[in-house]
């Protein structure tokens, strides 16, 4: 398609140059762009079609990238990307060697922070305006975009506290496109935002501050008594009140997010206001497609879709093994309701890891806490003290986030509760941010934790039967994203004794030890080698932490080398464990470790990712077959 004014904007300041009376067009194709492309190459879709107008504005009143914007996760920056020069590859967006679907400096000047986790926004954008006023750039604007849903994070309150105390020139634009933190009253509404945007009003304001001021009337510990008797006085004639205005930083809306002109005037009228402010924005996820509009939930990530009819192309699954996340989530109910003590806890992940099976269910015992990870730990924990049995369920990427929760208030305890590390792994097109490559070295350091990752979706589900069992303290189970191998995949549950590996191929001279769902890639190599005459011994661990010792002992004893082959980074992950217990024991025999180099691994489809960082079915062969034929 071609578009009037969008196929000559090649920055922002290709943006500036047009009419402001042309934007709301603009607003149109960059709307339109958005859908066409996203119908062919899948993204995050109704986040984006929700900021149209305001990235519109945000690049219209500033001069970035000087000025500093900061989107808080990311996913609703690709109006972003398509406006600063990145509109002619944005069709290569999360595909392997292209665009990353998330803000990236390394891509852009104008990607100001990574954004990939959530409630960041404010921390950073703060950081950058104090260091602006620090190195005298008085001219530089700082803006942090972040939504309600981000807003439940506890970083962001501690980004707001301690924004309230520093001089700065901050601005937050709460992008609200659900939650109401503050009623709209109509007519009175609009006309106090007008008036309390004006210049008019805030040169008058700064006038009597700084009368008071000279007549050593005001000083600044008086300055903030006066600010909170103005918020009194506006909560008193609105009838509204907020967080906001309650830690003394100055609030504006709501304003309408989607009409672009109205946005550039506030914007431009409150810019260059010292002190931290919050503009309050109300936009709707997925606008200008009904169909996200209307469920933006499904439309958050919907692949691939026919742009015209709002059809979504969603492959048949009829005879393929069940997605990972959904034997979580039905086997979760099957065992909730045999155990009445059961409970089901999420961060805001509730369809992605499929816990709304057992929300519909029972609702009162499943929780979704929000993007709030620490939290959903450590209020597992204490529903686990009162003698309940929580399934927290939380992505591996995400679990960083409650790490010293984990520590502190799990495993110090030894509380007895289950935590389902979902998306353990590489995890695909999202990309570095949420690759869970990480979860095997900073669990296994940890005291009275129990670390299990299952090869298919029977020992998964044996797996959350073993949790759940009286006396097994922290009990984490890590699986990746997609699909499994079996397709009867129900099996009758049973206790897995903890700490026990198993044989799946006797062999000779090389041993291969393999854990979690990567070892059906490893069968698969080795199937490959028998016509070979190459007889490699396969065993799956399952059990990082306790490791069998036995099952090592006879392993260490019997082979000449070893091999070990993990879906994560190698540096204090499960071939270091076993390294660890060769070491221990005084045997010396040559061990191959296979998994992820010491780097950060980009977006992609995960078979290709797995070609990159060598742990797919060929690479795996090769590198087994190398190392039995050396000396």
């Amino acid at each position: 398609m071609s578009y009037n004014f969008l196929d000559k904007i090649d920055s922002p300041a290709d943006l500036r140059h047009l009419p402001q009376d042309k934007l709301i067009e603009v607003s149109e194709e960059l709307r339109h762009f958005i859908i066409d492309v996203l119908s062919n190459n899948p993204g995050h879709f109704a986040a984006s079609l929700g900021v149209v107008e305001l990235t519109v504005a945000l690049h219209y009143v500033y001069n970035t990238p000087y000025d500093r914007i900061v989107w808080d996760v990311g996913h609703q920056a690709y109006g972003h990307k398509i406006l600063t020069g990145r509109r002619d590859t944005f069709h290569t967006n999360r595909k392997f060697g292209g665009l990353s679907g998330f803000p990236n400096p390394k891509e852009s000047e104008y990607d100001a922070f990574v954004a990939g986790h959530a409630s960041t926004s404010i921390s950073a954008a703060l950081g950058m305006a104090v260091a602006s006023s620090l190195k005298n750039e008085h001219d530089k604007h700082v803006v942090a975009i972040i939504g309600d849903g981000s807003m439940t994070g506890g970083m962001a309150y501690e980004g707001l506290n301690n924004a309230s105390i520093n001089p700065n020139k901050l601005l937050i634009i709460l992008n609200d496109n659900q939650m109401a933190i503050d009623n709209n009253v109509g007519g009175l509404s609009e006309y106090l935002v007008n008036l309390t945007t004006s210049h008019a009003y805030n040169r008058l304001r700064y006038d009597i501050y700084r009368t008071l001021r000279k007549f050593k009337l005001i000083n600044d510990d008086r300055k903030d008594s006066i600010i909170r008797f103005n918020n009194s006085l506006k909560s008193l004639l609105t009838g509204q009140h907020n967080i906001f205005e309650g830690l003394n930083i100055r609030y504006f809306g709501p304003v309408d997010g989607h009409d672009v002109n109205q946005m550039i005037k506030v914007l431009n009228d409150i810019k260059d206001l010292n002190g931290p402010k919050i503009l309050h924005v109300i936009t709707k996820k997925g606008k200008g497609f009904e169909p996200a509009e209307k469920s933006a939930t499904v439309w958050h990530a919907p692949g691939l879709f026919n742009k015209e009819t709002g059809e979504r192309y969603v492959k048949s699954e009829l005879n393929e093994p069940p997605l990972y996340q959904d034997v979580f989530g039905y086997t979760l109910v099957e065992l909730a309701e045999k155990n009445d003590k059961i409970v089901g806890v999420t961060p805001a992940m509730p369809s992605g890891c499929s816990m709304t099976h057992m929300m519909r269910k029972m609702p009162t015992r499943s929780f979704d806490v929000g993007i709030a990870e620490a939290h959903a730990v450590t209020f597992s924990a204490g529903m686990a003290k009162e003698g309940l049995m929580p399934f927290c369920n939380v992505y591996s990427s995400f679990m960083q986030r409650a790490y010293d929760q984990i520590i502190h208030d799990v495993a110090l305890q030894n509380i007895d509760m289950v935590m389902c590390l979902d998306r353990s792994g590489l995890v695909g097109e999202d990309g570095a941010t949420h690759h869970g490559v990480f979860d095997i070295p900073y669990l296994r350091c940890v005291p009275n934790i129990t670390i299990a990752s299952p090869m298919n979706e029977h020992a998964l589900r044996n797996l959350m039967f073993t949790g759940q069992q009286p006396k097994m303290g922290p009990f984490v189970i890590r699986y990746p994203r997609g699909k499994g191998v079996c397709i009867d995949w129900e099996n009758e549950m049973e206790v897995m004794p903890v700490g026990k590996g198993r044989c799946l191929t006797e062999g000779s001279t090389v041993a291969i030890l393999s854990i979690g769902h990567i070892g059906n890639d490893v069968a698969k190599a080795i199937d490959k080698t028998k016509s070979d005459g190459f007889k490699f011994a396969h065993y799956d661990m399952i059990f990082v932490k306790p490791i069998d010792e036995e099952l090592l002992h006879i392993v260490a004893k019997k082979f000449d080398k070893i091999v070990t082959v993990e879906s994560g980074v190698l540096k204090g992950g499960f071939g270091s464990a076993v390294l660890e217990f060769l070491s221990d024991n005084n045997y010396n025999i040559p061990v191959k470790r296979i998994g992820l180099a010491d780097n950060f691994v980009e977006h992609g489809s995960v078979p290709e990712l797995n070609k990159f960082c060598h742990i797919d079915v060929d690479s795996i062969l090769d590198q087994i077959i190398t190392f039995a034929k050396k000396k």
